[in-house]
């Protein structure tokens, strides 16, 4: 899980996306050598993760402290096209759970306009992967959130999450049934 400036990385991580959203990737990728930094516009890659329990039943949510939503760990990419070593980097120092383990195949992909304070808005092309979390996780939050909570995986619809969040729970719920324990 190294991390690289190479695109191509970033690009044969997208190859299981076959569709028309993995071909909105790989036309910010080939269009944009810059796609991996946070100053790419349309849009530029972020890597996030559904951190799960040991137990595969609630993950871990932060409440945003500059969007005041509760959202998974995640972030820029700042120059890293290795979006597997994004997503554990962000989850590691937004949860401060150490010995966190990702499957390196992503989940889902997800394309949303983000409008932070001080900033233009702009698109976040998101690649999302399944981390877990150890049996004795204890998470401690950053200047990144106001909380952290653990949310059974069927309720992030009843929690207030957006769509996107809804829909990798249930991707994330399903490939626990069949992935290897990662």
């Amino acid at each position: 899980m190294a991390s690289t400036e190479d695109l191509a990385v970033a690009r044969a991580q997208l190859a299981i996306f076959d569709d028309g959203l993995g071909d909105r990737y790989r036309s910010l990728i080939d269009g944009h050598p810059d796609a991996s930094l946070r100053t790419c516009r349309p849009g530029h890659l972020t890597g996030s993760a559904l951190v799960v329990d040991s137990a595969g039943a609630r993950t871990l949510l932060m409440l945003h402290a500059k969007f005041g939503r509760w959202l998974q760990p995640g972030g820029h990419a700042d120059g890293d096209a290795n979006l597997v070593s994004v997503a554990l980097r962000e989850a590691t120092e937004e949860t401060g759970i150490d010995a966190l383990r990702i499957w390196p195949q992503p989940l889902h992909l997800d394309i949303h306009e983000v409008d932070p304070p001080g900033e233009d808005a702009h698109l976040h092309y998101d690649v999302r992967f399944l981390v877990r979390a150890p049996a004795d996780a204890q998470p401690q939050g950053n200047h990144e959130s106001r909380g952290l909570r653990w949310v059974p995986l069927q309720d992030l619809a009843d929690f207030g999450c957006d769509y996107g969040l809804v829909q990798l729970g249930e991707i994330g719920s399903e490939a626990l049934k069949t992935l290897p324990q990662v």
